[in-house]
C-alpha cells in the first residue's frame, strides 16, 4: 500500500478516534481590543482598563499604551463588562459586551474630565481571580508589549487558553508639602535654607500633563520646576565657584507685593579641568522595572552617558533584584562596547533588594576610589525597595555614613504606578547628590549630555543661603518652594549641618514674595511678648538695602565653610522692564502655584503665566522654555474641559 493511502487512513483514524474518545474540539479563543480617548479624541496613555467576565466574575486589568490602545487576548466566550478610568477623568463603562469564540471585538471609550474616580478600596479589589484548572501546565508569561499590557497561558490540547493579566495598583508615593507662609520680618528677620539643584519634579509633572492628567499636588515642588531651567546669570570671578545675582520687581500675581529673585551661577569647567570619574551604575532590574518606560529607557539613557565619558574614567555596574550582584567590575570607559554590552544584557525580574545593592555599589566605589576624582554612585530605579534594608531611615543612615568617604550619589527615577518620589529625593539629598526623573529619551540627553557637568561634577558642597530682611523695608516675606530644604537659623554657621551640592555650570534660583513695610495687610503674628519687645534699629530706616544674602559653602574636599555676603538695594524696576530670567522664573512659580491650588496664587492664571513665559522665551537654544509654554497651554485646555464638564 502506498504511503499516501496509509497517511489518509491514519488521519481518518485520528478523526474517528477523537469522536469515540469524546475529546471536545478546541474552542478558538476570542479577543477584545480598543482605544481610550479624551473628549477631543486625544489618546489617554496609562489609563486603567478592567474587563469583567460576567459569567465567572473574573476581573482582568490592563494599562493603555502611548496611543491609548489596549488588548485582551485569549478570552473564553461569554458576556463581559468593560470599565476604564484615568486620573482627573470620570470612569466610562461599557456593559453587555458579547464575546464569541474566534472573534475580535473592537470598541472605543471616551473619558470626560471629572472628580469621580475609583477609590483605594476599588483599586485593591482589582485582583486576578483565576481558578485552578486541571490541565494547565507551565507558568504564566506576562509583560508589556508595544506599550499594551498582554499575557498568555500555556494549556493542554482540548482546552481554551486561559488569560491572565497582572493587576495595576497605583502605589506612587509623595512626601507631604506644607507651603511656606508669610513671616513678619520684625520677629523673623532670617530665612535659612539649603540650595536644591534637583529637577525631578518638573519632569514628573510633565509626565502627568502629557498623559492628560493633573499632577498630584505633592508632586509639585516649585523650586525644582524653577531650577529645571538655566538662566543667563553673570559668570563667577576668578577663584570663585559661583556668582550671586539679585533682582527685584513687582510681583506678577499680586501687584501690592514685590518679588525678589536670587540666582547662583556655578563655574563651568573646561574639558581639561574635569577630574577623572570613578562611576558605579547601580541599576534596579527587579520585576517592577519591566515596563517600556523603565528598564528599556534606562538602557538607552546610560548608553548616552557612556558615549560622553573619557579615557581616564572608569565604570562598574551593580544590579539588584531578589539579590544584588556585580555585572561589570570597574572597567576603563574606553572599552565602550564592553560596557554597553553589559547594559544591553540586563533583564527585569524578581523582587527588589535595594539596600543590598546600595551596599555593594558603595563597596565598589570605595575599592576603586580616585583621590581628588569624581567618585559617584548613580542609582537608577523606580524607588520600590521591598526586600532587605528597605525603610527610608535605614537607607538614609547608610548613605550618610558613605558620603563622608568622598563618594557622592546621583539618583535617577524611572516609570510610574509604583514610583516612590519622596524616598528617592531624600536619598539623593543625604548622599551629597542630585535627583532627576527620566520620562523620555530627551530628558536622558538633558541630564547625561547637555547638563553632564552639573550632574556629575560637584564644585561646592553644603551650600546654604541665609537671607536677612530689613524690617524697615519689609513687613513680611515668603520663600516660594524649598519647603523640605528649610534650615534652622543656627544651622547656617554650623559646618556639621549637611546641605545641598552645586554642580559645575549649574544655576540655582530662589524667589521671595515680599509685603512692603507700611502695608495694611494682616499677617500671622505670635502676639505680644511678655519679657521682650522687638524694635527696628533706627539705622535700618536710613539704609537703602532691602535685604542681605549670606551664603556659605565648602569646597568638595573641605570641612570648613566659606562665607559670601551680597546686599540688595531697594531699587525695583517695573515688571515690563524686568529681565527675561526674572519673568520666566516668575511664570514657572505661578504655574506651580496653580497646579498646587496654592492659597498664595493671588491673581495668577494660565493666561498670565503664558503671557510672562512668551515674553521671556528668549533664544531658548534647547527648546525647554518652548516646551514649558506648550505644557501650560495643555494644562489650560485640561482645566477648561474639566470646568465645562462640571
Amino acid at each position: 500500500m502506498s504511503s499516501r493511502k496509509w497517511f489518509g487512513i491514519l488521519v481518518l483514524g485520528l478523526l474517528t478516534g477523537s469522536l469515540v474518545l469524546g475529546i471536545a474540539p478546541v474552542e478558538k479563543a476570542a479577543s477584545l481590543k480598543g482605544i481610550v480617548t479624551d473628549p477631543g479624541g486625544n489618546p489617554l496613555p496609562l489609563a486603567t482598563v478592567v474587563l469583567v467576565n460576567l459569567n465567572t466574575e473574573v476581573k482582568l486589568t490592563a494599562l493603555t499604551g502611548k496611543r491609548g490602545e489596549f488588548v485582551f487576548e485569549g478570552l473564553p466566550s461569554g458576556n463581559y463588562q468593560l470599565k476604564a478610568w484615568a486620573a482627573g477623568f470620570s470612569p466610562a463603562i461599557r456593559k453587555n459586551i458579547r464575546i464569541t469564540q474566534g472573534k475580535t471585538v473592537t470598541l472605543a471609550l471616551k473619558l470626560f474630565p471629572g472628580p469621580a474616580r475609583p477609590g483605594d478600596e476599588e483599586l485593591r479589589d482589582l485582583k486576578v481571580e483565576m481558578p485552578e484548572k486541571e490541565g494547565v501546565i507551565g507558568g504564566v508569561v506576562g509583560g508589556v508589549l508595544g506599550g499594551v499590557t498582554r499575557a498568555s497561558h500555556r494549556t493542554r490540547p482540548g482546552e481554551a487558553p486561559v488569560p491572565n493579566y497582572q493587576p495595576f495598583h497605583n502605589t506612587e508615593e509623595y512626601s507631604r508639602i506644607y507651603e511656606n507662609i508669610f513671616l513678619p520680618a520684625l520677629s523673623n528677620p532670617l530665612s535659612t535654607f539649603s540650595i536644591d539643584v534637583d529637577t525631578a519634579s518638573y519632569a514628573n509633572v510633565r509626565r502627568f500633563i502629557n498623559s492628560n492628567q493633573f499632577p498630584t499636588k505633592d508632586a509639585v515642588r516649585i523650586e525644582e520646576m524653577i531650577n529645571y531651567f538655566t538662566y543667563a546669570y553673570p559668570a563667577p570671578g576668578k577663584n570663585r565657584p559661583f556668582a550671586l545675582y539679585t533682582e527685584i520687581s513687582t510681583c506678577p500675581w499680586d501687584a501690592r507685593h514685590r518679588l525678589i529673585h536670587i540666582g547662583l551661577q556655578g563655574k563651568k569647567l573646561e574639558t581639561e579641568e574635569l577630574p577623572p570619574s570613578n562611576l558605579v551604575f547601580l541599576l534596579d532590574v527587579s520585576g517592577s522595572m519591566s515596563s517600556p518606560n523603565k528598564l528599556p529607557l534606562l538602557r538607552q539613557a546610560f548608553k548616552l552617558l557612556i558615549r560622553e565619558l573619557g579615557p581616564r574614567d572608569r565604570v562598574a555596574i551593580v544590579v539588584y533584584a531578589g539579590a544584588a550582584g556585580l555585572v561589570l567590575p570597574s572597567t576603563a570607559a574606553g572599552q565602550k562596547e564592553k560596557i554597553i554590552g553589559a547594559i544591553e544584557r540586563l533583564n527585569a525580574g524578581g523582587s527588589t533588594a535595594g539596600g543590598a545593592g546600595i551596599r555593594l555599589a558603595y563597596q565598589m566605589a570605595e575599592e576603586n576610589l580616585i583621590p581628588g576624582g569624581n567618585n559617584r554612585v548613580i542609582l537608577a530605579t523606580d524607588g520600590d525597595f521591598n526586600v532587605g534594608v528597605s525603610s527610608t531611615s535605614e537607607l538614609v543612615r547608610m548613605i550618610e555614613a558613605k558620603r563622608e568617604k568622598g563618594v557622592f550619589l546621583t539618583v535617577l527615577g524611572f516609570g510610574m504606578g509604583n514610583y516612590k518620589d519622596g524616598r528617592m529625593e531624600q536619598l539623593a539629598d543625604k548622599g551629597n547628590g542630585n535627583y532627576h526623573y527620566i520620562d523620555n529619551l530627551m530628558e536622558a540627553k538633558k541630564v547625561f549630555v547637555d547638563d553632564m557637568q552639573g550632574t556629575l561634577f560637584t564644585i561646592a558642597k553644603d551650600v546654604k543661603i541665609q537671607v536677612e530682611f530689613n524690617p524697615a523695608k519689609v513687613k513680611a516675606y515668603r520663600l516660594i518652594g524649598y519647603e523640605n530644604r528649610m534650615l534652622k537659623k543656627e544651622d547656617f554657621a554650623d559646618d556639621r549641618k549637611d546641605a545641598g551640592e552645586l554642580g559645575a555650570g549649574h544655576t540655582v534660583t530662589a524667589l521671595y514674595e515680599v509685603i512692603p513695610y507700611g502695608s495694611e495687610e494682616d499677617i500671622p503674628s505670635h502676639g505680644d511678648l511678655k519679657y521682650q519687645q522687638a524694635r527696628i534699629d533706627p539705622k535700618a530706616f536710613k539704609s537703602r538695602e532691602i535685604l542681605t544674602v549670606n551664603l556659605r559653602y565648602k569646597d568638595p574636599d573641605a570641612d570648613k565653610s566659606r562665607l559670601i555676603r551680597h546686599p540688595l538695594v531697594d531699587r525695583p524696576v517695573s515688571l515690563d522692564r524686568a529681565s527675561p530670567d526674572f519673568k520666566f522664573s516668575a511664570a514657572v512659580a505661578s504655574f506651580g502655584m496653580l497646579l498646587r491650588e496654592s492659597e498664595f496664587k493671588g491673581d495668577a492664571s494660565y493666561e498670565s503665566v503664558l503671557k510672562l513665559a512668551r515674553e521671556a522665551k528668549g533664544r531658548d537654544f534647547y527648546g525647554y522654555r518652548a516646551e514649558f509654554i506648550q505644557l501650560v497651554e495643555k494644562t489650560r485646555l485640561l482645566q477648561s474641559i474639566a470646568s465645562k464638564t462640571n
